[in-house]
Order: structure tokens, then C-alpha cells, then sequence
């Protein structure tokens, strides 16, 4: 049993600096992440391996714990470096963040400011719609009214006669 004992401590501590160094190094976060959470392994798996040697049961707690954290931290990080894209990976300055929001903003008035100018056309083409039908309108009575004063000395005009 010792001898079990000594090559699983060996191999998990060589897995533990190996993981190590791969979180330092990366590159990426999400190398970091998969590193991490084989240190979490590693680090369950070691504690396991002296609750074996010392015969304790009371490490499960323990065990069930780092296990659960490691696997809800590794999601969790997963989750959001799935979302950002590449260039947003790092953290902006308070500099960055106000000239996005002011462009941000002055994109929605522009925006604003577009909606109104079309509403404001349409109610002048309305408008415009309108006073050319009555133009339209008044334009045909004057014709209909001229044609009845030559309806009255002609006697054989149908327009005339229906009005």
C-alpha cells in the first residue's frame, strides 16, 4: 500500500505543478480555465488519497465541495468568454467606457432625431396630399360649374343636368 501510496502522491504533485504553470503561462483565459479546473481535480484527488491513507471518512464533505466549486467556477468562466469577443477580453479604462457610452448615446439620438424627421415628412406629405385633392376638387367644380353655365345655353349636356 505504500508503494501505491507514494507513485499517486508523486504523480498527482507532477500533475499539480505542471497545471500551474500552465495557468501561468496560458495563453488564453480559456487555457487558464481548463487548467484550473485540472488543479481542482488534482487537488480532489489528493485530498482523496489521504483520506484513503488515514482512513477518514469525514474528508467527503470536503471532497464534495471543491469538486462542486471547481466544476461551477469552470462553467461559469466558460460562459463568459464564450459571449465576449476577442478584442473585449481585457478590462477598459473608465476613459474607454465613457467615450463608448457617449457614442452609444449619440447614436440613439441620432437615431431620435431620424424618427422624428421621417414623422415630421410624412405629416407634410399628408399634407400636401390633402390640399392637392381639395385643389383637385375645387378645380373640378370650377370646369363642372363652367360646363353648367354652358349647360344652361346649350340645351343637350348631360354633365350639366346632374348636378
Amino acid at each position: 500500500m505504500i508503494y501505491v501510496l507514494a507513485v499517486s502522491a508523486a504523480l498527482l504533485a507532477a500533475a499539480a505543478v505542471l497545471t500551474l504553470v500552465r495557468i501561468e503561462r496560458g495563453p488564453s483565459m480559456l487555457d487558464r480555465t481548463i487548467a484550473l479546473d485540472t488543479f481542482t481535480a488534482t487537488l480532489v484527488g489528493a485530498v482523496a488519497l489521504e483520506a484513503a491513507w488515514n482512513r477518514r471518512t469525514d474528508t467527503l464533505p470536503i471532497l464534495l465541495v471543491i469538486a462542486m466549486v471547481g466544476f461551477v467556477g469552470s462553467v461559469t468562466i466558460a460562459r463568459f468568454a464564450a459571449v465576449e469577443p476577442e478584442e473585449e477580453r481585457r478590462i477598459k479604462t473608465r476613459e474607454e467606457v465613457a467615450a463608448e457610452d457617449a457614442a452609444r448615446r449619440l447614436a440613439e439620438e441620432a437615431e431620435e432625431s431620424a424618427i422624428e424627421r421621417a414623422a415630421e415628412r410624412a405629416a407634410e406629405l399628408e399634407a400636401a396630399e390633402g390640399a392637392t385633392g381639395d385643389a383637385t376638387i375645387g378645380h373640378a367644380d370650377t370646369i363642372l360649374s363652367s360646363g353648367e353655365d354652358t349647360a344652361e345655353s346649350e340645351p343637350s349636356s348631360d354633365v350639366g343636368g346632374a348636378r
